[in-house]
């Protein structure tokens, strides 16, 4: 395996992570938002992972670690929550019906940190493995002067 191919993995990791953070962003952010251009509260999201392999079958097929089948992280779909609504009273807020009742996204605020703290340790854990990819490149490069 190359040092390009780790760091091409671990630079998916990373691009995945981060559009998973921004999701969870937007998600705490509109956790209150009652009315969107669709219509009706805002619909929580989430990122859908998908594993794809690296390199070529021939590749894989001359490589020295054959059988071990490297995959890297694409982003796939970002998935829209279809649960109802939070359904609350609140006959003073400017979307209630006629019975009081104001529709608010289903956001679990707790969840969605617990979610933020996992999408920061892993995108911490592929920058480590990123670094650490780096720095074998260098010390190979010093090696051959």
């Amino acid at each position: 395996m190359s040092f390009f191919k780790s760091m091409d993995i671990s630079s998916s990791g990373l691009s995945a992570q981060r559009m998973r953070m921004n999701i969870l962003s937007a998600n705490m952010a509109n956790a209150s938002t009652s009315r969107t251009p669709e219509g009706g509260p805002y619909r929580r999201k989430d990122v859908v992972f998908s594993a794809k392999p690296v390199g070529n079958p021939f590749e894989d097929f001359l490589d020295e670690d054959y059988g071990t089948q490297l995959r890297e992280v694409n982003v796939i779909d970002i998935h829209q929550d279809t649960r109802a609504p939070r359904i609350v009273h609140d006959p003073s807020h400017p979307d209630a019906d006629k019975n009081g009742k104001v529709k608010l996204p289903n956001i679990q605020v707790m969840s969605e940190m617990v979610n933020m703290i996992a999408a920061t340790r892993a995108y911490e854990a592929n920058t480590t493995a990123m670094n650490s990819a780096k720095q074998m490149a260098t010390k190979a490069l010093e090696i051959g002067r």
